[in-house]
């Protein structure tokens, strides 16, 4: 019989494995010595500690799934609680129950990890659910559609949920997408049929201010172009391309009206400017008229200057204003001369000066007789009273003399 501290081989050839609950047989052993078995079983039990440590080793230092150790770790367990090698099978037990441990343990925490990975995802995708629902009422459709496609690139980069809340989740975020999508498609269908018409009233003022561009009614026509201009600008815009294209020929018609009017004031005006320096020449020949001191000759000049101005034609616009100026005050000089002249030989008020300047006179001369007689008596009350009604009669009859001298002059 031969014999270890872990096992032995009897004499019929049976191996037996000692274990703390006592001996197991192993197997049978007929093939060789005693020491040749042992040395077998032995090499059996170094076989499934390797095992062992290698499935360790991939516990501890691997990202092996936990159900994929537990199958390697029950399968090596059962070779174990089998008794076919003989060594301390006690020690790969309490490996195993240890390496057991350390899965459960790793179960647990990546239960954990998962549960927070999927709260966190869960957080992630709530959020960009309630951004796209947000912007599914935006209309600012660049900015929001750009904004939606990342958001959608976003998602896709999360890892999914459970299916239920998954899907719920999508549900929202696509609807949220859809509103957003249609109601862009709403407002561009509608900012073309806009568009469509805006073309279609251009077409008609294009037409039109073509139909103007070889106008002669300068004023009239310039008129109807600034009207046009404003129906353009309340038309709106059309597409582009036709956009463009109408703005070229409503310029265009435009230009050869005005480059027209434009060659044709170009004249006149030169015109008008030497108008103007003849105005000036009578403006300041009507100037030369004043002071009046003789109406009758100064309205005869005046009125041969007028007939010379009239004869003259157009002045610029801008300069109209004064040289009309000029004229008028001249005008004006002779026409108050004149009217002064009437009053100084209006016998109806020289009558009415003349009375009054003697009512004046017979007024101030009895005050005076007064004065003299209070002065006389002593009265100084009386003197003071009467010489102040007299100053004032006085200064009323000089006004009136004035008055008087004047029909005189």
């Amino acid at each position: 019989m031969s014999s270890d501290p872990w096992g032995r081989v009897d004499e019929q050839g049976t191996v037996y494995v000692r274990t703390a609950e006592g001996e197991r047989v192993v197997g049978s052993w007929q093939a060789g010595s005693p020491e040749e078995a042992l040395a077998y079983f032995e090499r059996k039990y170094q076989g499934l500690s390797a095992e062992i440590g290698l499935l360790e080793h991939r516990v501890r230092k691997t990202d092996l799934a936990a159900k994929e150790a537990l199958t390697a770790l029950e399968h090596l367990r059962a070779q174990v609680d089998e008794h076919h090698a003989v060594g301390d099978l006690e020690a790969l037990t309490k490996r195993l129950d240890t390496l057991a441990g350390e899965i459960e343990t790793r179960q647990v925490e990546r239960k954990a990890a998962r549960a927070k990975a999927a709260g966190e995802t869960r957080s992630a995708k709530e959020a960009l659910v309630a951004e796209a629902e947000q912007l599914a009422g935006s209309t600012q459709w660049r900015e929001a559609g750009d904004r939606l496609r990342a958001l959608v690139d976003t998602w896709k980069g999360l890892p999914r949920l459970d299916r239920k809340s998954d899907d719920e989740l999508w549900h929202r975020f696509s609807h949220a997408r859809s509103v957003f999508s249609k109601h862009r498609k709403a407002h561009f269908a509608q900012l073309d049929a806009e568009r469509e018409q805006a073309r279609q009233v251009k077409e008609r003022l294009v037409a039109e201010a073509e139909a103007l561009s070889d106008s002669t009614d300068w004023g009239e026509t310039a008129a109807r172009y600034r009207d046009l201009m404003a129906q353009w600008k309340a038309a709106g815009r059309a597409q582009r391309d036709a956009e463009d294209e109408l703005w070229a020929r409503f310029r265009g018609a435009q230009d050869v009206f005005f480059q027209a009017r434009s060659a044709v004031f170009t004249e006149r005006d030169a015109e008008q400017s030497a108008n103007q320096k003849l105005k000036e020449a009578l403006a300041a020949e009507a100037e030369a008229i004043l002071p009046v001191t003789d109406v009758k000759t100064a309205k005869a000049a005046l009125r041969d200057i007028s007939e010379r101005w009239e004869a003259i034609g157009h002045v610029p616009r801008d300069a109209k204003p004064k040289l009309d100026g000029r004229l008028n005050a001249v005008e004006r000089a002779i026409r108050e001369a004149e009217d002064a002249e009437w009053q100084r030989s209006n016998p109806e008020a020289r009558a009415r000066a003349t009375g009054m300047t003697a009512l004046l006179q017979s007024a101030v001369d009895k005050l005076q007789g007064e004065l003299d007689k209070a002065r006389a008596a002593g009265n100084a009350g009386k003197v003071a009273k009467l010489e102040s009604e007299l100053a004032g009669r006085q200064a009323l009859l000089d006004q009136a003399l004035k008055s008087l001298q004047e029909f005189s002059d």
